[in-house]
């Protein structure tokens, strides 16, 4: 491809990238979204005045992949493309492994509106923060032994594991910036602040992505120019929610050490994370494997398939954003009780997932082919992802219940639950695979990574309502407005 042509792209792709962010903050603008009270109506305006701004922000975290994809893919190096997944991949099992201080965060804090307890409110944010720091600094401390483990497991070229290497090492110095992020996010989610999240999420983003193509396309700096604007960003954007929680709390007393050590809220919360960080772990194994086997097929393969994981990440992140909505609403009513509004937000989530799901799977079937050539510059793994692309357009669909659940169970905070369900579902997966793989090839992998998304939805969904009936069991639902 000639040098005006490869210009063009890039400059198609920035311009969208800015375009997107222009339009997320004005829709910051006009939202405004802000603490509820016990008495909260769960209605399908107050359901999408959560969900809509977290959706713009999700959506924009795989923007972001894309927009590293695009400048990486614009070396002509297939080698440096597989090497980014990979190095991804390693570091995104980090943040599995850490997920829970998003997720966990989430749950303990809408709960914590619910049920009106302001301090401890605080004390959830707190204890969220110290563990993050202090897992950050561990990552550091064991870089070298995650890579030495990894690398082999996910496979690939020598090429390919040197740019992984690279990238990895970088990245592993922002963990404690990343994780303190995940606890900031996760807190204002649960307040039901959507608004504040999709502030946060923007600006780490937006500000990736325009040193992403400045360190890579403008200083040469290659792929470790892609891993030092996510240190950068990463930075910024810690600085940016402790500017705004000083703001939040507005004077009110910070809880003390002893409101933060207390065994009695220590203990289920170490509970809930070590359930979620095993689900979370899973969930990246069946994607480390997904890697692994198709470094195992070839550069050409591994690089189609990390094109087209895009495909899935973009619809994943489009549907967190009811997810979202629902851990926050669930939360909530787990908090003050309110069985109405637990069922609400369960078929309020659902509905509009599937709705949005469908939405995704045909716009990623139209303009899949333009997306993939945005993508690579490199023929042969163009014409393999196109080949393969039909299952990538059809996860997003397999996958609704099981995005949508993750967001139930995260806000009811029933982790053991998901725990045992990723576990099923990650067994199955490897049976298919070593069922299809041999006589299909990649369409066999592509079909047994939709199996493991399907059996979770199918699973967690079987367990939301043995969940529900214990929980609440008959609990008076009719004192919650529900419209």
């Amino acid at each position: 491809m000639d040098k005006n042509r490869t210009n063009k792209y890039e400059q198609s792709l920035f311009g969208f990238a800015i375009q997107f962010r222009v339009l997320v903050c004005l829709s910051l603008l006009r939202l405004k979204v802000s603490c509820v009270s016990t008495s909260f109506k769960v209605t399908n305006r107050s359901f999408l005045a959560l969900a809509v701004p977290m959706t713009l922000a999700y959506i924009s975290t795989p923007l972001l992949g894309l927009v590293d994809t695009a400048v990486i893919g614009q070396l002509h190096d297939a080698a440096l493309l597989g090497g980014l997944a990979v190095g991804a991949i390693l570091f995104d099992v980090i943040g599995a492994f850490f997920y829970f201080l998003r997720a966990g965060t989430t749950g303990l804090a809408a709960q914590a509106l619910g049920s009106n307890n302001e301090t401890e409110l605080r004390a959830v944010l707190a204890r969220a923060l110290l563990l993050g720091v202090i897992g950050g600094i561990i990552v550091i401390f064991v870089q070298w032994p995650i890579l030495v483990i990894g690398l082999p497991i996910i496979g690939g070229t020598e090429a390919v594991q040197d740019a992984a290497s690279t990238y990895f090492t970088i990245r592993a110095f922002s963990a404690p910036f990343v994780l303190a992020n995940y606890s900031i996010l996760g807190w204002y989610l649960g307040l039901g602040k959507a608004g504040i999240g999709l502030l946060i999420q923007t600006f780490l983003n937006l500000t990736n992505m325009v040193l992403s193509v400045v360190f890579v396309l403008g200083f040469n700096w290659g792929v470790p120019g892609v891993a030092i604007a996510t240190f950068v960003a990463e930075a910024a954007t810690l600085c940016l929610g402790i500017y705004l929680i000083k703001r939040q709390l507005k004077g009110a007393p910070l809880p003390t050490f002893s409101q933060i050590i207390i065994w009695e809220k220590l203990k289920p919360m170490l509970a809930l994370n070590r359930d979620i960080m095993i689900r979370s772990l899973f969930m990246l194994l069946a994607f480390g494997f997904f890697t692994s086997r198709s470094a195992a097929q070839g550069e050409v393969v591994l690089a189609a398939n990390a094109v087209l994981e895009k495909f899935i990440l973009v619809a994943a992140f489009f549907l967190d954003g009811t997810a979202s909505a629902a851990e926050q609403v669930v939360g909530q009513a787990i908090g003050a009780k309110q069985r109405t509004a637990f069922r609400k937000a369960l078929r309020l989530s659902i509905s509009w997932g599937f709705g949005l799901s469908f939405a995704a799977a045909i716009i990623l079937w139209l303009a899949g082919g333009a997306v993939i050539d945005l993508l690579t510059t490199h023929t042969e793994v163009r014409e393999t992802a196109r080949a393969f692309m039909f299952w990538a357009v059809l996860t997003p669909i397999i996958g609704t219940l099981a995005f949508q659940m993750d967001g139930v169970f995260v806000g009811a905070t029933w982790s053991a639950d998901m725990r045992n369900s990723v576990v099923f579902s990650s067994l199955l997966f490897l049976a298919s695979y070593y069922l299809l793989f041999p006589i299909y090839g990649n369409h066999g992998l592509w079909v047994a990574l939709l199996v493991f998304f399907g059996v979770r939805g199918i699973t967690l969904s079987y367990l939301c309502v043995i969940r529900e009936r214990q929980h609440f069991g008959t609990l008076n639902a009719a004192t919650y407005s529900v419209s």
